[in-house]
């Protein structure tokens, strides 16, 4: 009689049960359990979450920020401007050469409106202004030689001299005399800015999609010579009067013209390269950029001189400027379809209307009366099974309800 075969230990077969029913997992499919909840109001507000999520991605995303598209920011640009019109003072006239700073044309230039004359500064000795702090004096003893206030005019003699006008004394100095405030004139130029035209030529470039354009229609017989920018008209005319300019910042003219100010032109050239190149136009808007509302910083204003010789003597003429800066500025956006960027918004927009499932069964849950029943039938339990006696429910999951088994 032949001897019986001795069975593998009973440990060692569970184990290799148990390897197989977890390998099949990485191949077996697997699905959620699907609940049908008969209530009215849980259904309302699924619907109404979706929907609004839906209205989120088609009108705001889709159709409002164009997120289909592939997009760049901040174009390259340049801009060249010019200045033409003349002007009266008080004393002369003034044309471009004279009262538009610097005169390159860039795109940032003032355009001075008055301006107080020091006319006649030679090297010398003379009265400190009275302006400069600890200036006024009695006697010598008051003043003292060789001191230098940084914020006066010159370097300081230590006599007690009296001023241009009045009965009052400073500080002698050794500097640019007449000082400013002693002799200086005030002269307005603002009389015919208002007419004076600014040619504002601005070219754009999008190196992403290889798109340019400027702001001057292609025009025969003169165009610029004769027209002037309308918003409608003449869009590509971009030949603004000051006065225009200053009106649409919402600026007083004349008060701007006394004080200074700067003005801010900014072109925007936002483009839809998916539609033809004649859809992509420039839009300008204007708006004060000083803070007109602050006294201590209020207005706009520089100082330059013009120098000369008398008699073989160094002589110069103080001008301290007052003036429209005019900063253009330009900005835009470009966007063309692009199949990556709508792939990932379409994506997102479907994942994201999970989130009416999420909200309705944490309503379900939560809050409503058979809250429990609801949990028992939407979640399975996990048996785990005693060591000894491993089954294929090690790696399944079962209802304990007996309602699904996988």
């Amino acid at each position: 009689m032949a001897a019986a075969e001795p069975k593998p230990p009973t440990g060692a077969a569970a184990a290799r049960r148990l390897a197989r029913s977890c390998w099949s997992a990485f191949w077996d499919y697997e699905t959620p359990k699907v609940i049908v909840v008969k209530n009215r109001r849980l259904g309302i507000v699924y619907r109404a979450v979706q929907l609004l999520i839906l209205l989120y991605f088609v009108w705001y995303v889709f159709i409002v920020q164009k997120s289909y598209q592939d997009s760049e920011t901040g174009p390259e640009s340049s801009v060249i401007t010019k200045v033409k019109g003349i002007t009266l003072s008080e004393h002369k006239v003034w044309d471009v050469e004279e009262y538009v700073k610097p005169p390159e044309g860039g795109s940032v230039f003032s355009i001075i409106t008055r301006i107080e004359v020091t006319p006649f500064q030679t090297l010398g000795t003379c009265a400190e202004s009275m302006r400069v702090s600890n200036a006024t004096c009695d006697s010598d003893e008051d003043c003292v030689a060789g001191q230098l206030d940084m914020l006066g005019n010159g370097l300081r003699t230590g006599r007690c001299v009296p001023y241009y006008h009045g009965s009052s004394k400073t500080c002698e100095v050794s500097a640019w005399c007449p000082v400013e405030d002693g002799a200086s004139v005030s002269q307005f130029l603002g009389t015919m800015a208002p007419n004076f035209t600014i040619l504002i030529k601005n070219s754009i470039h999008y190196p992403k999609f290889q798109f340019s354009k400027g702001n001057i229609e292609n025009r025969k017989g003169g165009y610029l010579k004769h027209c002037t920018f309308h918003e409608v008209s003449d869009l590509y005319c971009p030949i603004f009067k000051l006065g225009y300019i200053v009106e649409q910042a919402g600026e007083n003219f004349t008060e701007l013209a006394h004080t200074g100010g700067v003005i801010g032109v900014i072109i925007n050239w936002d483009c839809d390269l998916d539609l033809s190149a004649s859809e992509c136009n420039p839009k300008y808007s204007f708006r004060r950029l000083d803070p007109k509302h602050i006294p201590a910083s209020s207005g706009y204003n520089f100082r330059f001189a013009k120098y000369y010789k008398i008699n073989g003597s160094i002589t110069r003429t103080l001008i301290k400027a007052y003036g429209i800066r005019i900063d253009v500025i330009v900005h835009g956006q470009a966007g063309k379809f692009s199949l990556i960027p709508t792939i990932i918004n379409l994506a997102t927009a479907l994942t994201s209307i999970g989130v009416g499932s999420f909200l309705c069964d944490w309503i379900l849950l939560t809050f409503m009366n058979k809250n429990k029943v609801y949990s028992h039938k939407k979640f399975d339990k996990m048996v785990d099974a005693p060591a000894s006696e491993p089954s294929q429910q090690d790696c399944v999951l079962t209802d304990a309800r007996g309602l699904a088994q996988l």
